[in-house]
């Protein structure tokens, strides 16, 4: 197997464990070593520094910093050793830049690439036995870094010495700790790593994102207050659907702020404390669960062609709680400590349930979304028709666009598996709140809160007038739209052609 390969491959495993990496200061609790090919590994962390650009005179404001980074190996590997013994176990801290991997490691003859000196290779790259493999970078020749240290006698620990590592060129940095020694099988290590930024703590890939919610926090802002002004001037002709509307837009305003003031607080203690951001994805899920109701329930014509959703509710309330139980399974996965990338087999198990039930939701939505176009088109409501199409047509350009973005993730995640392109990397996550939040503008714009709202809401009673026409839902002019007809019983009475048993039966049909 190549040696980038199990790198990567060991870095995934390690990331998974619990306790592995906490924020740009990465924590080390007794983490055990994992045998690979001829070596022991464990992953130090990987991350996107930018350079430092400041004076090599002043301090350094890119960094990774060795604090306190202790191994301890197994009673009984200390005990195959005499108390007066000088080295009697090396191992080495590897610190690279992903464009320098292939520098780490060889094979003898074509042969299996190898991460620790073997005697073939010995004498064939003049590497020395039962140390790693490395070769000079052709930008740096100080890199890769090595650090070192060494057993004595038969001590259980050895302390590898404090010390910084200057970021002089940008790029996305790896750091393994590697032992050639077969003897210290079961080998642990404790400590801590400290990675920053010229900006502050927060890993490059992450740092534009900071930026982004600033600006995503004040688009909803100005959102709110558009909204407000009118849901407000119009109280008294509120709709159902609309007050869901509100509490959308003002889900939306709080995560991207939580969102922003999570990364505040990353950037600037280097640490990302798990009940924050435990708190900040679960307000996130609740917002995706309750949109994605939202959209199903105006698909399904609720508070405009049907008063409630009848016998649907406990089926949509069900799937809104599956859906924001995979929701924050998956974001807790992915957000909540650990700053890595989480890939492979685990993030597969975690993707897959919730991309299945996005798939059922806009199944359903597009189904609902159907009969209510149809019936609408059957009742001659030419308002309301108009309205509905304008939101199918926005909902299919959605899905469009969201397909076509998913082809092309997975292209920009297969075409760099070791991260490289990593300071674009935030625009893959940037896109979904963007679409969200155009798709909840054309929603705004459609149902915005006006003195013709309750016109077009459900009503189980409607004027005498045959010929009654109604002001547009969003324009509130006086414009002249002809409404459905209205037919008198033979009684004398009004018969709404929205009836509540019309309803009742379509209830029972779906």
């Amino acid at each position: 197997m190549d040696l980038s390969v199990r790198l990567v491959a060991l870095l995934v495993v390690v990331v998974l464990l619990p306790g592995g990496g906490e924020a740009s200061i990465h924590t080390y609790s007794r983490e055990p070593f994992r045998e690979v090919g001829n070596a022991f590994l464990l992953s130090g962390g990987s991350e996107g520094i930018v350079a430092d650009g400041a004076d090599l005179a002043a301090p350094a404001s890119s960094f990774i910093k060795f604090t306190n980074v202790t191994f301890w190996r197994t009673p009984e590997s200390a005990e195959s050793h005499t108390k007066m013994a000088h080295s009697t176990g090396l191992i080495q801290a590897i610190l690279f830049e992903a464009a320098d991997r292939d520098n780490i490691g060889g094979s003898a003859y074509g042969g299996q690439r190898s991460i620790c000196c073997t005697p073939d290779l010995a004498k064939l790259e003049g590497c020395k036995q039962g140390q790693v493999i490395r070769r000079p970078s052709s930008d740096d020749p100080d890199w890769p870094i090595v650090l070192e240290t060494h057993f004595s006698g038969n001590h259980l620990s050895v302390k590898l010495d404090d010390e910084e590592v200057r970021i002089t060129k940008t790029g996305m940095y790896n750091l393994f700790f590697i032992s050639c020694d077969p003897k210290l099988r079961g080998l642990s290590m404790s400590g801590k790593t400290i990675w920053r930024n010229p900006g502050g703590y927060l890993p490059g890939r992450m740092a534009p994102l900071m930026k982004f919610y600033v600006f995503m926090s004040l688009a909803y802002l100005l959102v709110m207050v558009i909204w407000s002004s009118q849901y407000i001037r119009f109280w008294r002709d509120i709709m159902p659907i609309q007050n869901w509307i509100t509490l959308v837009i003002a889900l939306d305003l709080f995560e991207m702020t939580l969102w922003y003031f999570e990364y505040l607080n990353f950037n600037s203690s280097g640490v990302r404390p798990i009940g924050i951001t435990t708190w900040v994805v679960t307000v996130g899920a609740i917002r995706k669960t309750i949109s994605r109701l939202l959209i199903l329930s105006i698909s399904m014509g609720y508070g405009v062609v049907r008063p409630t959703l009848g016998g649907l509710t406990s089926k949509v309330l069900l799937l809104g709680l599956t859906y924001f139980l995979a929701s924050e399974l998956l974001d807790i996965a992915e957000n909540v400590g650990t700053i890595n990338d989480i890939s492979g087999k685990a993030r597969l198990f975690l993707v897959l349930p919730d991309a299945f039930l996005d798939a059922f939701l806009i199944l359903w939505i597009f189904t609902t979304l159907s009969r209510t176009l149809e019936k609408l088109q059957a009742r001659r409501s030419s308002v309301k028709l108009d309205i509905y199409r304008k939101f199918t047509n926005a909902l299919a350009v959605s899905v469009i666009a969201s397909v076509a973005w998913i082809g092309y993730e997975v292209y920009f995640k297969a075409t760099d598996p070791f991260s490289e392109r990593w300071q674009s990397a935030w625009i893959i996550t940037a896109f979904w709140d963007v679409l969200a939040f155009v798709l909840l503008l054309v929603i705004c714009y459609l149902w915005a809160p006006s003195q013709s709202s309750q016109r077009y809401a459900y009503s189980g009673e409607v004027a005498d007038d045959d010929d009654e026409e109604a002001q547009s839902l969003t324009k509130g002019t006086d414009g002249n739209v002809g409404m459905v007809k209205i037919d008198k019983d033979r009684s004398g009475g009004v018969s709404n052609a929205f009836s509540l048993e019309d309803e009742a039966e379509e209830d029972k049909r779906e």
